[in-house]
């Protein structure tokens, strides 16, 4: 399921540290400054620590070699970057000005696109090394910089998403009723841990009342025979996200219950059915929508129809009206309808998916049907 998946190696950073460039230049950009976080290790393969204060920024300037400027106590580690053959580190030692050395080669009257997550200390202290400087979030200036995943990358995000079928597959087997939502939470936190993701990001489990919250952490309610159950869990394997959500019922479910879970299903279905290469982010969000609404319960669909994911969770494009981004083969989304009735239960089903050449391929095959539980 895993597979063996290689490390990436110096010249996959490099290329992808020469597109970034590339694409800010087209963008208008006179480059990229790169705060540590997803973005950093993405394109350098360097991990810092994200909650220092000192200056760690990566530098992607058009015609220039990448520059990694970090504090001197770092740098070792740094070097030992995958990426960092393909780059020039620069540091600093504590007592020095580090935006000084930071806007060494760079445009002090240029527009940079900055990672969304870049603290405030940093922006203000690289505007006064930069004084006629402007900057704009990457997720605002360059959002698609990480949405289009090569092959390599889908493999990983393959795996992710089999490994999530695997764990749900796990939890179908396990007792609900007459146990705590954080008991059942626990359960798929080791099963995905058990094949094979290395981090665990989020084990929604939400029973009866508490599957109408779309994002309710499991807590100490005990799931009661009758409940439906929304589940949602994912987190990282091999560096890349899995997502999935289904909906099981404790016991067999009304006629009430399986009608919405159908619903919610053929919504589903619908938004799959609108991927395809040059449609709108959009699209996809209003075929999903539409179904729901007219079966009655368009105001009960409270959130997007679906996000980005890679090597986070949560990342551009999003398909949400407004969203006019056309899709493109190789990127990676969610796709996940709910109806939510609030003080008796909720429905989301959701799988990722990505864009093919000729339509698109769902990531995830465990069944949509609704599934009965002990």
């Amino acid at each position: 399921m895993s597979g063996p998946f290689e490390p990436f190696t110096a010249d996959d950073h490099r290329a992808r540290m020469e597109r970034a460039a590339r694409e800010a230049a087209a963008a208008g950009l006179a480059g990229l400054l790169i705060a540590p976080g997803p973005d950093m290790v993405w394109l350098s393969g360097y991990a810092p620590p994200a909650d220092t204060e000192r200056l760690t920024l990566l530098a992607l300037v058009p015609g220039r070699d990448p520059v990694l400027v970090v504090p001197a106590l770092e740098a070792p580690d740094a070097a030992k970057a995958a990426g960092a053959p393909a780059l020039t580190l620069r540091d600093w030692t504590d007592g020095e000005d580090p935006y000084a050395v930071a806007a060494l080669g760079l445009d002090g009257d240029g527009r940079f696109g900055v990672s969304d997550n870049t603290w405030a200390l940093h922006l203000l202290g690289l505007g006064r090394a930069l004084p006629g400087s402007s900057y704009v979030a990457l997720s605002e200036g360059l959002p698609m910089l990480r949405a289009v995943k090569d092959a390599v990358e889908l493999e990983r995000m393959a795996a992710a998403g089999a490994a999530a079928d695997a764990a749900f597959a796990g939890i179908r087997t396990v007792r609900f009723a007459g146990r705590r939502e954080e008991e059942v939470a626990a359960d798929l936190a080791a099963l995905l841990r058990r094949f094979g993701h290395e981090r665990v990001d989020f084990t929604v489990v939400g029973s009866g009342p508490h599957g109408a919250d779309p994002h309710h952490e499991a807590g100490p309610r005990v799931i009661e025979e009758g409940d439906m159950v929304v589940l949602d869990f994912g987190g990282l394997m091999h560096g890349y996200g899995s997502d999935i959500s289904r909906t099981v019922h404790v016991g067999e479910p009304t006629d009430e219950e399986r009608r919405v879970h159908d619903v919610v299903r053929e919504a589903q279905e619908a938004g799959f059915r609108a991927v395809r290469p040059g449609a709108a982010c959009q699209d996809v969000d209003r075929a999903a929508r539409a179904v729901i609404t007219e079966a009655g319960y368009g105001d009960r669909f409270i959130h997007r129809t679906g996000h980005g994911i890679g090597v986070t969770t949560h990342e551009p494009p999003y398909m949400v009206e407004g969203e006019r981004q056309p899709l493109v083969p190789g990127m990676c989304f969610s796709i996940e309808p709910g109806i939510y009735l609030p003080g008796r239960f909720g429905v989301r089903i959701e799988d990722i998916v990505t864009v093919t050449e000729d339509g698109g391929r769902r990531l995830n095959d465990a069944p949509r049907e609704i599934v009965t539980v002990g």
